[in-house]
């Protein structure tokens, strides 16, 4: 299905439409006022499994029950001996109440299952996973990872069973703390997307726009659950997570290279853009960052977005097209097969990430990082180059937005800015870390050998930067930050 025809009738929620610098795409606005509209888009389903516990599983299990209540049981199905019982436990899901069970136990039993365990995972045990889903029930995901490794492999979903996805453009962590913030202010939450690939009871599309505003999404925008993966895989591969990962070692490096101490380095790449650029963008979009400019900077910023951009699109169409080809799903299914063998180590023994240790620890005295313009023009010009690759590909301008610049700048890097790039990337799901630690030297490298010579040797083709002031991407995030919730994240 093509992104712009993409459309749907809830006899449950109100939609409305929203116009993305010219294109009109339907969303559903969320908040609290809706959750007595929940036992109706939820009909027919008495028990809902949330299967897993990893990043999503316990953000999705808790705000799901807080939001239905009594109207539909909320049960939590983990692997017998599950390290994460405990912790569901603690969460309040107990087998002495039926709220806790055996994995595969809870997903014969449950009307609605919710499949949140890690991708690997889910390619591993589909089928005793298809075998154990009921007639007429729904199969819910998060991420269109498994739709991508069955057409790899040639298979299809169970033709008996709804397949839908909701997919909240934002960690787990995140996902619970928001939703605990709209307890006070109406709205806060994080984005989702949705998308129905099947639909046998009817009851398909109400269930996934239930499912969206019970985690609190502000709205929920359409998609496929191809587009989904496609765009999700990319982008963690590319700005939001390998990316700036890349972006910011390289800067470092140039930074304490052209004769600034390791403090200053590091206050000029990576707390420059998980602080002041990414509040920037996130209230005023990239353009935004460019206004804040004095004359000089606009400059120098230009000439980096110049130099970076053309790096950024030849990485981000390479990742795309890896993602098509099946080849990065596959890697990943591989590196779970590896990972017995092969544990996957921390990325934050660096020098560069011990500095950052010392950098977060000084804030309470030294709190304001600089707004660098010439990292800025690179982190824009970078992501700047994702948005293009994913409007050539078709997506929708609500899901370019979200997975190309208001994940980054809301969700992932306030994370990183509490906590570091490091400590982010290896607290996301496998998927994630694995898909950082192969593509963010792309990304260092070819910043490193191609970008920055270019700069000092003056011979940065202008063209990038003569399309951006009048891109249509401004006009898009103009119309999303209306929609924004009125709070920042909250990290704990």
């Amino acid at each position: 299905m093509e992104a712009g025809t993409l459309d749907f009738e809830s006899t449950v929620f109100d939609k409305e439409y929203v116009t993305f610098a010219g294109r009109r795409e339907a969303i559903v606005r969320g908040g609290r006022h809706l959750f007595e509209r929940l036992p109706a888009a939820f009909e027919g389903v008495r028990q809902l499994g949330v299967i897993g516990w990893g990043s999503q599983g316990p953000a999705q299990a808790q705000n799901l029950r807080d939001s239905l209540g009594d109207a539909v049981k909320v049960v939590v199905g983990l692997r017998s001996g599950s390290s994460s019982l405990d912790a569901a436990r603690a969460a309040g899901f107990t087998e002495e109440d039926g709220t806790l069970g055996e994995m595969y136990e809870v997903i014969a039993a449950s009307d609605m299952v919710l499949l949140l365990i890690s991708d690997a995972a889910q390619a591993e045990h589909y089928r005793k996973i298809f075998d154990n889903l009921r007639p007429g029930t729904t199969l819910g995901l998060s991420h269109g990872f498994l739709l991508g490794h069955l057409l790899d492999i040639g298979e299809r979903f169970p033709e008996e069973v709804d397949v839908i996805a909701v997919c909240p453009k934002g960690m787990g962590p995140s996902v619970r703390a928001l939703y605990e913030q709209g307890a006070t202010v109406n709205g806060a939450g994080i984005n989702a997307s949705f998308a129905v690939e099947q639909d046998v009871t009817g009851r398909a599309l109400e269930r996934a726009l239930g499912w969206s505003v019970a985690l609190g999404a502000p709205f929920t925008f359409q998609t496929t659950l191809g587009s989904e993966y496609l765009s999700d895989l990319c982008g963690e591969r590319a700005i939001l997570l390998a990316g700036v990962h890349g972006i910011v070692e390289s800067l470092y490096r140039r930074y304490r290279d052209h004769g600034l101490d390791a403090k200053q380095a590091f206050r000029h790449s990576v707390e420059s853009v998980t602080g002041p650029i990414s509040k920037t963008i996130s209230k005023s979009g990239l353009i935004g960052v460019y206004e804040k400019l004095d004359d000089q900077e606009k400059e120098i910023f230009a000439t980096a977005y110049s130099a970076a951009y053309p790096v950024g699109l030849e990485l981000t169409a390479e990742i795309y097209d890896e993602v098509s080809a099946g080849n990065e799903i596959r890697s990943v299914i591989l590196a779970g097969w590896r990972s017995d063998r092969f544990p996957m180590g921390k990325i934050d023994q660096a020098d560069m990430w011990r500095v950052g240790e010392t950098v977060r620890a000084d804030r309470a005295v030294d709190s304001d990082a600089p707004l660098d313009p010439f990292t800025a023009g690179v982190f824009c010009g970078v992501m700047m180059a994702q948005v293009d690759i994913l409007l050539e590909q078709g997506h929708p301008y609500s899901e370019i937005a979200n997975e190309s610049v208001i994940e980054a700048v809301d969700s992932l890097n306030p994370y990183m800015h509490a906590r570091g790039v490091a400590y982010m990337v290896d607290n996301c799901s496998t998927t994630a870390r694995l898909g950082a630690r192969k593509w963010a030297p792309n990304f260092d490298y070819r910043l490193t050998q191609q970008s920055y010579p270019a700069v000092d040797d003056k011979a940065v083709d202008p063209a990038p930067f003569e399309a951006f002031e009048g891109h249509l991407i401004h006009e898009v995030l103009r119309v999303c930050s209306e929609m924004r919730p009125s709070v920042d994240i909250f990290v704990e």
